[in-house]
């Protein structure tokens, strides 16, 4: 089994998630790609998460009907921070007839090197970095020069349509009173007017 994963805090997921995963999916072949929502993500200690089950469930929503892309839940269930290279290890010894593709933006291979053991994860997985638009592609020559040839070629850039929307620039939308039509999932939409989690005074 071909299998994506793709992390991230999902405050909240939107279309560009939704397009990055399909055209991961489409270009490598895969079978599923699984989105995993982080519990306690060691680069978000600057803000307070929207709660964990409202993250996952508009995650639910917006891949309603998509079979071959689904939830998991193995880092909400973590109390302590979550990272990718325990992930990776655990997907990994669920099912030992899974190939891992590890899916993240190519803006952050810059910082890749100062994860979490990076060596180990690009043993676990093949790292796919997705250029978005026409953004000059990543050197790859610096990863190469602080973690060696072996990470360097378990590595495989590729483009995605360009999409000017983040997590960010939606909840500032939202706070701001703006619409944030045609950016998240018409369910998502829905969820977030309802629940109203990034209202001002939420």
């Amino acid at each position: 089994m071909r299998l994506g994963i793709l992390g991230g805090s999902f405050d909240p997921v939107h279309l560009g998630h939704l397009v990055m995963a399909e055209v991961c999916r489409e270009q490598l072949n895969l079978d599923e790609v699984w989105f995993v929502p982080a519990g306690h993500p060691p680069h978000k200690t600057d803000r307070e998460l929207a709660p964990a089950k409202a993250r996952a469930e508009m995650l639910e929503f917006a891949l309603a009907g998509i079979p071959e892309f689904q939830v998991s839940d193995v880092e909400l269930k973590k109390e302590s921070t979550s990272y990718t290279v325990e992930t990776l290890e655990k997907l990994a010894a669920e099912n030992l007839d899974r190939e891992l593709f590890l899916i993240i933006g190519a803006d952050s291979l810059q910082d890749f090197p100062n994860w979490k053991e990076p060596a180990r994860i690009a043993e676990l997985a093949k790292i796919v970095a997705v250029n978005r638009g026409r953004q000059d592609p990543p050197a790859l020559e610096e990863i190469e020069q602080k973690l060696g040839s072996e990470v360097a070629d378990r590595i495989r850039v590729i483009e995605m349509p360009g999409i000017d929307v983040s997590s960010t620039d939606i909840r500032h939308r939202i706070r701001s009173g703006h619409s944030i039509r045609f950016l998240v999932p018409k369910a998502v939409e829905a969820y977030l007017n309802e629940h109203k989690i990034y209202s001002p005074g939420e």
